[in-house]
């Protein structure tokens, strides 16, 4: 391409740029926690189970978004639903680095 061709393109800022990424979907999930179970163990859960995971009570929760962790944050209830209140939000460039 001339530089002749480049001067008679449009330039697009770099708010559209992002303005164009605003209508995908991505997936929002949050883990309370984890661990690990045999296969053995995880056919004897039943109805009133208990699984001990690797988080305390009351640690914040991990805000996961397509699978990378974006924030941390904590269950709050709007009206009769369960909510998520961010807290520890991982810096802007560190999250777009990740995703």
């Amino acid at each position: 391409m001339s530089d002749d061709d480049q001067q008679t393109l449009p330039r697009v800022s770099e708010a559209d740029k992002l303005r164009a990424l605003e209508n995908i979907e991505v997936e929002m999930s949050i883990e309370v926690g984890r661990t690990e179970i045999t296969i053995a163990d995880l056919l004897r859960l039943n109805e009133g189970s208990v699984v001990e995971l690797d988080r305390l009570a009351g640690e914040p929760l991990d805000i996961l978004v397509n699978g990378t962790m974006i924030a941390k944050g904590e269950v709050v209830m709007v009206g009769e639903r369960f909510g998520i209140r961010f807290s520890d939000i991982v810096d802007p460039e560190k999250r777009v680095e990740r995703i």
